[in-house]
């Protein structure tokens, strides 16, 4: 099993979204996790409203989605990642978290930019259009992921 991490700064939207799809479409593969650099505290609403959506667990078990600070993954005790993808969209003027190196082994790191789906505004039925729209643009950027490393 290959790990993988998804970092945004606030944890609550994309990444969250990238974590859980990975999980469902990687499952065997591949074990992911999502982190930010300041952590929001909690999943947007809309983002697991999405998920759901589509048929992805986000169940209140071990393995629900939860809003955390990368600092849970740099220390010795955490998973060793293959891989560090940024989900953040730097054309928005966004802050990129930069994933430290832990260990002799770096992981790869890749950035995808999505746009925040939690700076939607206008309607919930606008809101939910918006984290349907970058829910896609993630599922598509993993599953071609994921058919480039069989």
């Amino acid at each position: 099993m290959r790990n993988i991490l998804f970092l945004c700064t606030g944890n609550s939207a994309r990444s969250i979204m990238a974590e859980s799809y990975m999980n469902h479409a990687g499952a065997g593969a591949w074990r992911a996790y999502s982190a930010g650099s300041k952590p929001a505290g909690t999943p947007n609403p809309f983002a697991l409203k999405t998920l759901t959506a589509h048929s992805i667990a986000v169940g209140a078990d071990d393995t629900a989605p939860r809003s955390k600070s990368w600092d849970e993954f740099a220390g010795d005790d955490a998973p060793i990642m293959d891989v560090v993808v940024t989900v953040c969209d730097n054309a928005a003027s966004e802050t990129c978290p930069v994933w430290p190196t832990q260990g002799a082994r770096p992981p790869k790191t890749m950035h995808w930019g999505f746009p925040d789906p939690a700076a939607a505004e206008g309607s919930d039925e606008d809101k939910r259009a918006a984290f349907e729209t970058v829910f896609a643009d993630i599922r598509q950027s993993i599953d071609a992921f994921l058919e480039n490393e069989k």
